[in-house]
């Protein structure tokens, strides 16, 4: 085994989080350079960051001002431990006051992108044009500096826009190195990371892959893990991976609750049944959810009666399940960090995520999570690496309640019936073009409102489609997609012509925010 994959002896670099929505993707870029990276509280102490061993430390940007009362603040030591330090915006303005320089309100605050001047040639720099562009985002600003900094760069408005220590591996940037508009980014964390901190960059998802069986074997041991699948991409992909660790001591349990996609069923038995040869259990509950679900109008109560009612079928299959012990469950790093349960993590919870925490502590399972270091890329990545299908790797997002929030209004068999052919015919067409892997998320939504057509020389009152397809990087904002006229004609006549029940087809052109995403 490579020392790269034994997670005690691989290189790691720290992003001390100071509330930056920019957070993780530090950790990504740095991700990127093929060192590991994780995210850790502001105030983490010091025996942990012994204990962890980091090659370098980030301190990310934030919303606050590091001269107001409360402002978070790191353990000063750090920058005594003669590990590299690179603080960015906050991060910057933290390190100046910290070791003797004065941060002030700006006179002039930079949003945006600004020209950079590099004034010293440094190998922090190294590869950098004389003059590039940045992204800065920042109202505070370093005024000065202590005598043991040496300035690198400049904007017109910045004169310390980049700097390091004489003396100490400490180096600074106002602007943001991880975001795309700061195109010279990736070369500079890349000087920063391999370069100053001699991080090797051979952290590969064959050696997390490698490193990942055996952890769970260990934990394992003669037991049995189940899985709940639920044919999206990282439930299949902690199911494959638990199954190459321990082969048939995996149970997986699929309930159908009748708000799949078209032939998503069959293709969850056809992967992990007739592929992986699996002990898969399939439930077929859709009366059940359809029953409960029956003239029920608002998306909130459709939610929690499809988690309670999910709760309760998957407990009533795993109990039955013999020596069943864990319970595998595709959390991924997003999810640890958001739902602030990370020992490690932020202080502030941001949002809550269905999948941390899992289902009902009376189940008595111990919970496997193989994914929770990973970003959903990294994930797509593993899932090559386990052999598992394109056409599931890359499968756009789908919601928990599944079709039941694409069905607006009461759900009923005969809407989702007609929403599923419909969100078949978009997406086949998308795939034909070519334009599926482009777009981050496209589906159909069946609308609770019949319009007046015609129809050979007949009249109509029938349903309407609309069709959603974004373009995003982290579905926290989004565009909607500039879809090629002709395609969108084609998507229109198919499903006008072939999905019985529906006259009209609008497309959605609303950008997150104000909309969401998903309509419901």
């Amino acid at each position: 085994m490579s020392t790269a994959a034994n997670p005690s002896e691989r290189d790691r670099v720290l992003v001390l989080d100071f509330g930056s929505q920019y957070a993780q993707l530090i950790a990504r870029r740095v991700r990127e350079q093929q060192v590991y990276c994780e995210i850790v509280r502001h105030d983490l102490s010091m025996e942990r960051i012994r204990e962890l061993a980091p090659k370098g430390i980030i301190l990310s940007g934030g919303p606050s001002s590091v001269y107001e009362a409360g402002a978070p603040k790191c353990d000063p030591r750090i920058f005594d431990l003669g590990i590299p330090v690179l603080g960015i915006c906050y991060g910057m303005q933290l390190v100046c006051q910290s070791l003797g320089g004065e941060v002030r309100s700006a006179p002039s605050r930079e949003f945006g992108k600004m020209k950079l001047n590099v004034v010293k040639s440094d190998p922090f720099l190294f590869g950098v044009p004389a003059t590039t562009t940045v992204w800065m985002s920042h109202g505070d600003q370093v005024r000065s500096v202590s005598a043991e900094f040496i300035p690198l760069a400049e904007t017109p408005t910045c004169p310390i826009a980049a700097i390091k220590h004489q003396t100490r591996p400490i180096y600074c940037l106002q602007f943001h190195p991880e975001v795309n508009h700061t195109p010279e980014g990736h070369t500079i964390l890349r000087n920063f990371v391999i370069d100053i901190c001699g991080c090797r960059g051979d952290w590969r998802m064959s050696s997390f892959l490698e490193s990942e069986i055996e952890r769970i074997r260990s934990v394992v041991k003669d037991r049995r893990v189940i899985c709940g699948l639920s044919g999206g991409v990282d439930s299949s992909v902690t199911a494959a991976l638990c199954y190459r660790a321990i082969g048939d001591r995996l149970t997986c349990i699929f309930v159908d609750n009748g708000l799949l996609r078209k032939g998503e069923r069959e293709s969850v038995e056809q992967t992990f049944r007739d592929h992986f040869k699996t002990d898969l259990h399939v439930v077929d509950a859709s009366k059940i959810f359809l029953d409960r679900l029956a003239g029920v109008e608002d998306p909130q109560k459709k939610r929690e009666i499809i988690g309670h009612t999910f709760i309760d079928v998957f407990k009533a299959e795993a109990i039955g399940i013999k020596d069943a012990h864990f319970l595998a469950q595709g959390t991924l790093y997003p999810d640890v960090i958001e739902s602030g349960s990370s020992a490690d993590g932020p202080a502030a919870t941001i949002k809550s995520h269905h999948n941390v925490g899992g289902l009902p502590a009376e189940l008595g399972f111990e919970l496997v999570e193989p994914l929770r270091d990973l970003f959903k890329d990294e994930v797509r990545k593993l899932g090559h690496e386990l052999g598992l299908p394109d056409s599931l790797i890359w499968r756009h997002p789908f919601p928990g309640p599944g079709l039941s929030v694409r069905v607006l209004g009461a759900v009923s068999a005969e809407g989702l019936a007609i929403l599923r052919e419909a969100d078949t015919i978009f997406l086949e067409e998308l795939v034909k073009a070519g334009k599926y892997r482009e777009i981050a998320q496209a589906f159909a939504v069946l609308l609770p409102v019949r319009s007046v057509g015609v129809m050979g020389d007949g009249r109509t009152y029938d349903s309407v489609i609309a069709l959603r397809a974004v373009t995003t990087v982290d579905f926290m904002t989004a565009d909607w997609a500039d879809l090629d006229r002709e395609l969108l004609h084609r998507v229109s006549t198919r499903i006008i012509n072939e999905v019985r029940g529906v006259n009209r087809v609008v497309y959605d052109i609303s950008t997150k925010p104000p909309a969401t995403i998903e309509w419901e």
